[in-house]
Order: structure tokens, then sequence, then C-alpha cells
């Protein structure tokens, strides 16, 4: 097999434990369209999207997480997009202001969450949906606009962490969250290590594109095919990737560089525009 570009040389990855919140999702359904994955008039089934969202608990379970749960609210079936819910790092949760009204009465929910764990609750003035749009990488905080977080939100989300923020533009509505259009492969990578990611070039301007290209040379890229199964939207410990069972090149780019992809099937949640990461929000306390 001829590569474009060689691979770099797998190195030891090493896993480390992860705190994440998650929504069982015994409310979901997709009864309207904020995106272009939901479709109301199509069938959904809840008893299965339940069914697979076990099982990515089970994966986060054996992998050693300690997994946090909120209840679900009837009559927010988002809800189990646990990602969108705030961002929470130092101890600190910044909460979300959603776009649109069906999901806006999921920030308070997650906010009194937030508050209940012991965490200081910064209440948001910009409008944003949290980890969704918000992914640490190292020692810097990616922050994503152009569908659903205000810009203005990255400067908030500065003054309340003290992290440098840098702000990328997604063009393209099917990647509208950040986490979409990128998976942090290494997000707290030990001294001397560099911070891995990898990402899909279609989904963002190009001012925003040079911006990634320079400061991740060596970033993973995705293909179209995997990233239309959101396969970049995974989460890692910093050795096992969990994404989704049907992005292959990109199990076999992450096996190239000495990751271990754990593959699953969350396809009824994929009818509203979610996966993997969508339904994990990670709690740095």
């Amino acid at each position: 097999m001829t590569l474009s570009q060689p691979v770099p040389t797998a190195v030891t990855r090493r896993p480390s434990k992860r705190r994440v919140l998650m929504c069982r999702p015994e409310f979901f359904t997709v009864s309207y369209r904020i995106n272009p994955w939901m479709h109301p008039e199509d069938p959904t089934d809840t008893s299965l999207a339940v069914t697979q969202w076990q099982a990515l608990y089970d994966i986060y379970i054996g992998l050693g997480f300690e997994v946090d749960l909120i209840d679900p609210i009837a009559g927010l079936p988002d809800m189990v997009y646990s990602a969108n819910g705030g961002f929470v790092l130092d101890g600190v949760a910044y909460g979300a202001r959603f776009t649109y009204p069906e999901r806006q009465p999921e920030g308070p929910a997650y906010m009194e969450w937030f508050a209940k764990a012991g965490l200081k609750v910064h209440e948001p003035r910009e409008t944003n949906e949290g980890e969704g749009d918000f992914l640490l990488v190292g020692d810097v905080i990616l922050a994503g606009s152009g569908f659903r977080s205000d810009s203005a939100s990255h400067q908030e989300l500065a003054e309340v962490f003290g992290r440098k923020v840098i702000s990328l533009e997604l063009v393209n509505p099917s990647f509208y969250h950040l986490d979409t259009a990128i998976a942090v492969l290494d997000p707290a990578p030990g001294e001397g290590e560099a911070a891995n990611i990898a990402y899909l070039p279609s989904a963002f301007s190009d001012e925003s594109l040079a911006i990634l290209r320079e400061r991740y040379p060596d970033a993973i890229i995705a293909t179209e095919e995997d990233a239309a199964v959101l396969g970049l939207n995974s989460f890692s410990d910093g050795y096992n990737v969990v994404i989704a069972s049907r992005a292959k090149d990109f199990e076999r780019q992450l096996r190239e560089r000495g990751y271990n992809p754990i593959g699953v099937d969350l396809s009824e949640l994929l009818l509203g525009g979610g996966g993997v990461k969508c339904c994990t929000l990670e709690v740095r306390s």
C-alpha cells in the first residue's frame, strides 16, 4: 500500500483514568430538526438507543473510568448528548447556553448537577454548547464557532479558565460542533510530549485550517467517509480511543500511531446528530 506521507513511528501510549458524565437516553427520539442529521419524519427506536448507549457505558466502566450519571428529563430528547452540557476544568464548570429553544432547558439542568457535584459553576453570558465546541488539547483550548457557539463565548472561556483559547470556524453544517470535526487523542500529554489530534480539513474555513496545519503538523487526517459516520466524535484516554465502529480508516490510522481503537455502534444516536464524544462530558475536577 502506498501512503501519501510517512506515518510517524508508533510510540508507547499510556492510558490515564477519566471521569465522565453521561445521560441515559430514556427519552431519546427525533421530534424536531436542528441539524442536518435529524429527520423527524423517520422513526427512531428509543430502546435500541438505550442498548447502544449502555454498550458505551460498559466500555468506559471496563476501562476503569469513573462514570457519573445525570437524570434524563422528559421532553429533552437531546439530553443524552451530555458533552453539550458544559465545560469542566480545574474544578470549575462553565455552563452551557444553548442556541435552539428546544435544548435551552438543558443548560440549567446540567448546571444544577455541577453544583451538587461540588464544582464551582460559572453561569454563561454568551451562547455556547459546552464541550461540543470546546476541546482541551494540552494546555490550550480549541474553541469552535460558526453554527452553535458564539465566538464571544471564546473570550468568556479564556477569562473563566485563564487558558489560551484558539478560535476555529466551522463551515460545514453537517459538522456543526467542533467535536464532530476534531478528535483529541492525547488530552494531557506528558512533559515534552506533543498533543495529538485528528481532524477533517473540509469542516473548517481556510484560516482555521491553516492554524490546525501549523499547530498540528502530524495530525491524523480523517477521510470524508469516516467523518460521515461521526468517526471523529470519539473519546480517548491517551491510549484507548473509543470510536464509531464503522470508521475503519480512522481505526487503521490510530493503530499505526500506537493507539488502541475500540469500536462501538451508536447508529441510533447518530440519527440525532451525535456519537461517542457527544455522549461524554469529561469532568476534570
